[in-house]
């Protein structure tokens, strides 16, 4: 059966906006950190846009319409190339995107605080559009947020492993080479482990930072 949520305008326009938006807006924030720290790679291969085509992952954009996960191409970089080093490097461009989300969390959240502040708000715009505003915004908010959180996690493909690289000692080199070989099949079990365990351990490790950061944005 067809989650109600999936056919719900309300959470549809929110997610569209992040697959057209939000989604090559955090990939575009990596190509332009390795461009500036000196990599043309991302140029070369026309990742320094906003053209959602350019972004996209056919697999990816499905999935952030059946949950708050997603992903889009991943940008290709020479580490050799930034001016500060391979690692430093590397971690600055990882950390880029995660950033993004976090930022669009924020100005979703300013714009809505904003509007809240205006004691003529619901004379202004009405009830049944503030109270989709609010829903738009919640789901916006929220996606961000997770995604933020979900690509910082230390695991194969994600930011949060390159993140690591950056800032761990060389000693840890070993270790973390290992974690990345299975950082896949880790990031698979771990999602789904709810549907064949119902152990949902994702939900425990990024509730809690999202809980927090939810509140600290929206106030509730």
């Amino acid at each position: 059966m067809i989650s109600p949520d999936l056919l719900n305008p309300l959470v549809l326009l929110p997610k569209l906006v992040i697959l057209l938006f939000a989604f090559p807006l955090h990939e575009l924030a990596h190509a332009l950190t390795a461009d500036w720290l000196g990599d043309p790679t991302p140029r070369r291969q026309g990742r320094l846009t906003l053209n959602p085509m350019a972004h996209l992952d056919l697999l990816g954009s499905l999935m952030i319409f059946f949950g708050v996960f997603g992903w889009a191409k991943p940008v290709y970089t020479n580490p050799y190339n930034f001016r500060n080093g391979p690692r430093a490097g590397t971690a600055m461009v990882a950390l880029a995107g995660p950033l993004t989300n976090l930022a669009l969390a924020m100005i979703a959240a300013i714009i809505w605080r904003v509007m809240m502040a205006y004691d003529g708000i619901l004379d202004l715009v009405g009830f049944n559009a503030l109270s989709n505003l609010a829903t738009f915004i919640d789901v916006f908010v929220t996606i961000n947020l997770y995604l933020m959180l979900f690509n910082l996690l230390p695991l194969g493909p994600l930011d949060g492993m390159k993140v690591l690289r950056g800032v761990a000692p060389h000693a840890w080199d070993g270790f973390l080479d290992q974690l990345e070989r299975w950082g896949m099949v880790i990031l698979l079990a771990l999602i789904f482990l709810p549907t064949f365990a119902n152990v949902n351990i994702l939900g425990i490790v990024l509730g809690p930072p999202f809980s927090v950061l939810y509140s600290l944005l929206l106030g509730v």
